[in-house]
């Protein structure tokens, strides 16, 4: 394979980490002559581009239930054919850049990247072989939008394989491999040295949870639920992770202190240590994103979902709950009534860990590669 390129687009950080992680390891096990990871919808339009990631980010933070309207219009009907339109149109710029690199194959962690090329492919613009990783447990048919030309689909679960080939897309075409992530969930770490960077204490059990980032603004339910998470939990250890949003880390650190609980909790601003830091948990909370949920898998932790916004997050929660992953935290659930079934009843909490491995995929990046590659 000589020349390869990796399409992205920022809604979101998942559909980016996937595409670096397939970059990292072809970069590691393969030597084609070219390898780019590009955003796909910033190369074609800057300004469409901001105006639209800007849109995703203040509707899924401020008005979820208008991005999950959103979400389902665009399976079916007028908005999902202005969505297909509007991509054939900025196929166009994006052919640009596919004569001046001739790729031998496509990768695309993103629909409208795989529309775009999927299109140019039709209309015999290019000739390149194109793969698309859907980054959600989930299936929705923007995905399948040029599906016929389209030689690759990797899907994170069985469920989405049977739900592709009902659309007429052949088997031999679907790989279930999981959604790829970093090699660095792969690697063994030292507990102790962690527990010690982290002024943590040996012997008792984590909980890692994650804020939400920059879509934790304004949740209030975010806050109740650490506040109530950090009150019934007193012979435990929580790590809460606050991302990019400061004013989620100033309130988290008044919850730990009117709470008394600096002993226990560490409070953080963004990390680039979640690998190591799931190597020393045994649950994870956290909205349901696909990367976070993959991550969380791989390392074999069961989940609380909380806050997921309407459409792929809900779609992801109902799956894993059904798979015996995660519960699924919704308004009118009791945190302390949650956290009760499980540590109280530890063979509940060891089943949902068993069942992780049945559906978490720490080999993804390598098998999606393979496959293309060898």
């Amino acid at each position: 394979m000589k020349n390869v390129l990796i399409f992205y687009a920022s809604y979101g950080g998942g559909h980016l980490n996937a595409a670096k992680a397939i970059y990292e390891y072809i970069s590691n096990h393969y030597e084609p002559d070219c390898l780019e990871l590009i955003d796909c919808m910033k190369y074609v339009n800057k300004t469409v581009e901001k105006v639209t990631t800007t849109a995703y980010r203040e509707a899924a933070k401020k008005a979820p239930w208008v991005w999950g309207r959103i979400y389902n219009d665009s399976q079916k009907g007028p908005l999902a054919h202005i969505s297909s339109r509007s991509n054939k149109i900025m196929a166009i710029k994006l052919l640009k850049l596919l004569r001046d690199k001739k790729p031998d194959l496509i990768i695309s962690t993103h629909p409208f990247s795989s529309q775009m090329c999927s299109y140019l492919k039709r209309k015999c613009k290019i000739n390149a072989k194109i793969a698309t990783i859907m980054t959600d447990f989930a299936p929705h048919d923007q995905w399948l939008v040029g599906s016929d030309f389209t030689d690759y689909f990797f899907v994170s679960n069985s469920e989405m394989k049977d739900y592709l080939v009902s659309k007429d897309i052949s088997a031999e075409r679907v790989f279930v491999t999981g959604i790829p992530l970093s090699s660095r969930f792969l690697q063994k770490y030292d507990r102790n040295e962690i527990l010690n960077s982290y002024g943590l204490k040996d012997g008792k059990q984590n909980i890692l949870f994650f804020g939400g980032g920059e879509f934790g603004l304004g949740k209030s339910r975010t806050f109740e639920v650490f506040d109530d998470l950090v009150q019934c939990t007193l012979d435990k250890q929580i790590i809460a992770i606050a991302g990019k949003n400061e004013k989620m880390k100033l309130k988290f650190d008044e919850i730990v202190e009117k709470n008394n609980a600096g002993e226990r909790v560490r409070v953080l601003p963004f990390t680039n240590e979640v690998p190591e830091l799931m190597s020393i948990s045994d649950l994870v909370v956290t909205k349901p994103g696909g990367m976070t949920t993959t991550e969380s898998l791989a390392s074999h932790l069961p989940l609380i979902m909380i806050n997921p916004i309407p459409g792929q997050e809900e779609e992801n929660a109902r799956f894993l709950e059904s798979k015996g992953v995660g519960v699924w935290l919704k308004k009118e659930s009791s945190v302390s009534d949650v956290l009760s079934s499980l540590f109280s009843f530890p063979e509940r909490l060891q089943r949902m860990k068993q069942n992780t491995l049945l559906l978490g995929n720490p080999n993804s990046t390598r098998d999606i590669c393979e496959i293309l590659f060898d």
